[in-house]
């Protein structure tokens, strides 16, 4: 299951979560993040009760967008116990992403 996160949900979705939180940052104008939501979904199926992933609209919460400097779309950003782990920027197949955060789940 995907979370729609947004300024007003962020810290209680993202931040205060148990688990670690994969935030998929996108806009809906942009052409790879629209080739990478699939990915996204599968991920959160695969990794569900070990991993919250959660998709933010940049364009609908800057605020969080700039606080966090994503400079480019998709940013996919893994936050654990409240702090950012790791981020990558741009589409990428799963197992590219599986690569750069398995570490992590």
């Amino acid at each position: 299951m995907i979370t729609k996160v947004n300024s007003k949900n962020f810290d209680e979705e993202v931040l205060k979560s148990e688990l670690p939180v994969l935030v998929d940052f996108f806009a809906v104008w942009c052409g790879p993040c629209k080739m990478v939501s699939p990915v996204i979904d599968s991920l959160a199926e695969d990794l569900d009760g070990k991993v919250k992933v959660c998709k933010l609209d940049i364009d609908q919460s800057m605020d969080i967008a700039i606080k966090y400097h994503v400079m480019s779309v998709p940013t996919l950003m893994l936050f654990k116990n409240g702090e950012e782990a790791h981020r990558v920027s741009g589409a990428m197949p799963k197992e590219m992403i599986l690569g750069e955060f398995g570490e992590f789940f």
